[in-house]
């Protein structure tokens, strides 16, 4: 059995920086769940499969990618899920939400063995996660509640990962199409 997670990955610039905030909370946390994945926003959360299961998954989502336009991302500071993640706020999401929904839908057609979400699908990059340190959390909080950080782009590479026991290994990767209004210049775009 191993484990699958679906991402979208972020692009440069973007991945330059949120890996350079990514490692800098590793090194002063020791931190390292987060690390362990280039930036992404993950869209389907890991899933505990049978090894045949990139078999029957990966055309499906050939199918998928060829079919879906890429999403345009916003990132805007950063917030906490509880006390335990730290992650760069998603503030452009209708097209990621759009994009989510009609992945599960597909699965639901195509790939039954994937459950459905179990909790609402909240796009965001994280930073640090599970594994913070507890009395370094209160600093954190209160450091990234000034610090700023904004910036854009599309999302157009679909990543599929699976956990071979030891870390996370890339299968594939898949490109969406850029829409034609992409190079809109009342939209900012970073590649």
């Amino acid at each position: 059995m191993y484990q699958y997670l679906l991402a979208l990955l972020l692009p440069e610039p973007l991945h330059s920086e949120v890996w350079s905030l990514k490692q800098e909370v590793h090194q002063r946390t020791g931190s390292r769940n987060a690390v362990r994945l280039p930036p992404h926003i993950t869209l389907m959360p890991p899933l505990r499969q049978p090894t045949n299961f990139a078999t029957e998954a990966l055309p499906v989502l050939t199918r998928f990618a060829t079919q879906h336009a890429a999403c345009p991302l916003q990132l805007d500071d950063f917030a906490w899920f509880q006390d335990r993640t730290l992650y760069v706020r998603v503030t452009q999401d209708n097209g990621l939400q759009q994009l989510h929904a009609a992945l599960y839908a597909q699965l639901r057609q195509q790939l039954p063995a994937v459950p459905p979400p179990t909790r609402p699908f909240v796009p965001h990059v994280t930073l640090a996660t599970r594994d913070l340190p507890p009395e370094l959390v209160p600093g954190l909080q209160q450091e990234f509640a000034y610090r700023t950080y904004q910036t854009a782009g599309w999302l157009r590479e679909l990543a599929f990962f699976h956990h071979d026991g030891q870390q996370w290994q890339e299968m594939e990767r898949f490109l969406l199409q850029l829409p034609p209004n992409a190079e809109n210049p009342g939209y900012p775009v970073k590649r």
